[in-house]
């Protein structure tokens, strides 16, 4: 989305040149994009290029762009997993696996941003690799990087919020 508003209008094939992903993986985006009513097609003159722009009618949602922007990324997010579990027996060989984990943490709300703010730090140095596919080392692919870091509520009609604590959280490693 930052690069259509930057460049206007882009076809996959260009977000992929500008952004180092493949053009698939950014014709799949982009169509989830749309499909979610954040962009549309472009006007163009035939062809097989689609080129997209920013939607240009006022959202008819509720909500706030970055709440919607959040809800898109997630659901997007979740498609990605439901593909890779449906095809990485197709990967190559080292690839097969995923490092997919859970974990339940008692926090505060200031020690769960202090969390957050701990991952973004660890993947700081992989961050400019997008953008420079040039310091990317061989062998390296587009890995989806997801963390969320929420706070677990009681199941609906279970009680207030203080006699929430430990009754509807299920145990640690699960």
């Amino acid at each position: 989305m930052k690069l259509l508003a930057e460049v206007g209008t882009v076809t996959a094939t260009e977000a992929a040149a500008r952004l180092g992903h493949s053009s698939g993986l950014c014709s799949f985006h982009l169509r989830q994009l749309a499909r979610h009513g954040h962009i549309e097609e472009a006007p163009h003159h035939g062809g097989r290029a689609r080129p997209w722009r920013l939607r240009q009618q006022g959202r008819d949602e509720g909500g706030s762009e970055r709440e919607q922007f959040g809800d898109l990324a997630r659901g997007l997010e979740d498609e990605s997993w439901q593909r890779w579990l449906a095809q990485r027996d197709r990967a190559p060989g080292d690839w097969r696996r995923d490092e997919a984990f859970s974990a339940i943490a008692y926090l505060t709300p200031e020690e769960m941003s202090r969390v957050a703010d701990t991952v973004r730090r660890a993947l700081a140095p992989y961050q400019d690799r997008e953008q420079r596919p040039l310091a990317r080392p061989d062998g390296a692919r587009p890995v989806a990087l997801i963390t969320r870091l929420f706070p677990l509520l009681p199941q609906s009609g279970s009680g207030t919020e203080g006699e929430a604590e430990g009754e509807d959280v299920p145990p640690s490693g699960t």
